[in-house]
């Protein structure tokens, strides 16, 4: 008998599949602990990006939510292609990569029993860029949230307007704007809930146009980059600019909560109007 006899092969799992590594503090973790934490880095308590519908899972009573508007979705009136390919083609590659048909997923559901209209955008579908499919979601939930009298949460995590759409983006940032505008004079409560990224155009429009605006800690939170701002003033700028504590201390930030008080938070403050 041989020493070594031919079998089926092991398939060894490559070490991605294995190991989490913090962005911020580049600790390596089991992928399992870091999961099973929150996505929050142990050691620094960086807090990681989610996916729409794992936020949903964290935020929304267990079988309230109820998604609204997944068929809105994006537009190519510019029939826009550069040289990696067509707009469509980038979209549809999202949608099979995240499920997702937009980069924000809206719905109603309930907070510890507060009846809420909820939106969480999701950076993995397209760096959750601002749309017009985004914003037409947005307003719809605004104008749905109106007619129920539910108040709006809205967790943001975008690079900004989406480029393929030229100025029909940058549109939605006065279109939103203007939705939850009608909310506040109706007496609805907006909760903004900043997480990593939230920059741009959606950081310039509705992200930070909460009654009270929140965030994860150590968020990147800004419009412009900080190499883009430094070549522009020409000084060096504060390590910690555009974090999120940095605008908490200059008065951007309402309150900076971690992520397993969010719920609870966000409870008290609709407690607080009465919702």
């Amino acid at each position: 008998m041989g020493w070594f006899e031919k079998g089926e092969k092991v398939r060894i799992p490559a070490a991605k599949e294995l190991w989490a590594v913090c962005p911020k503090c580049k600790s390596h973790f089991e992928k399992t602990r870091w999961k099973k934490n929150g996505a929050i880095c142990p050691k620094c308590n960086y807090h990681g990006r989610l996916a729409a519908r794992e936020r949903i899972a964290q935020i929304a009573d267990e079988g309230s939510f109820n998604e609204l508007f997944r068929c809105v979705s994006y537009s190519d009136h510019l029939e826009f292609r550069d040289a990696t390919g067509s707009y469509v083609d980038k979209v549809e590659a999202a949608i099979a990569k995240t499920g997702e048909t937009e980069s924000i997923v809206m719905g109603t559901c309930e907070i510890d029993s507060h009846p809420v209209m909820l939106g969480v955008m999701d950076f993995a579908f397209m760096g959750g860029s601002l749309g017009t499919g985004t914003g037409e979601r947005i307003v719809r939930a605004c104008e749905q949230a109106l007619a129920e009298r539910r108040p709006l949460v809205l967790f943001s995590a975008s690079g900004g307007a989406r480029m393929h759409e030229g100025i029909l983006s940058l549109m939605q940032m006065a279109k939103t704007s203007a939705a939850i505008g009608r909310l506040k004079e109706a007496g609805l409560p907006y909760i903004s809930v900043l997480t990593d990224p939230t920059t741009g155009g959606v950081s310039a429009s509705y992200a930070m146009l909460g009654d009270i605006n929140i965030s994860e800690p150590k968020a990147l939170i800004g419009f412009a980059g900080r190499r883009v701002i430094e070549n522009t003033i020409h000084q060096k700028l504060p390590d910690d600019f555009q974090s999120a504590e940095y605008l908490e201390k200059h008065g951007f930030v309402d309150r900076i909560v971690q992520r397993g008080e969010l719920k609870k938070f966000i409870s008290k403050m609709l407690n607080y109007w009465g919702f």
